[in-house]
């Protein structure tokens, strides 16, 4: 299975994200974005893809949105596509892209919904709570 994940290496989520996947027993190809940077071309791909818009793929906490004045609801869907072409750390993470879907894995354990297997149980978050029980379940 193709597994791509559009990764910033200093979000707990997408590290988590990174995780599960590898102890699931794929190599996933990740995409550093903050690096390669996007284009408008590929965001409308991947929001379309996992049903998002820009407006809730804009990335709030942590990010220069509210400075560059992007929280405000009149800023048009078009500005936030040009904003975050310029300002890469705006889209919010990880994205994941598996032939399963694309979605925006937040909480980590959404990527879940896109993978064919899982890791062995038990199984924890990187915040200690349990994402999959002994018996292989998934917890929640």
């Amino acid at each position: 299975m193709n597994i791509v994940i559009h990764h910033n290496p200093a979000c707990g989520t997408s590290r988590n994200v990174i995780a599960i996947v590898e102890a699931a027993g794929y190599a996933p190809t990740i995409v550093e974005y903050l690096k390669t940077g996007w284009t408008r071309p590929q965001l409308l791909g991947l929001f379309a893809a996992a049903g998002l818009t820009p407006r809730t793929a804009l990335r709030v906490s942590k990010s220069p949105a509210a400075e560059l004045g992007l929280t405000d609801p009149s800023v048009s869907d078009d500005a936030l596509l040009d904003a975050m072409v310029e300002h890469p750390i705006l889209v919010n993470r990880p994205i994941v892209c598996t032939p399963k879907g694309v979605r925006l894995c937040r909480p980590s354990e959404h990527v879940l919904d896109l993978l064919e297997r899982w890791p062995a149980g038990p199984f924890a978050k990187e915040d200690g709570s349990l994402l999959i029980d002994a018996q292989g379940k998934r917890v929640g």
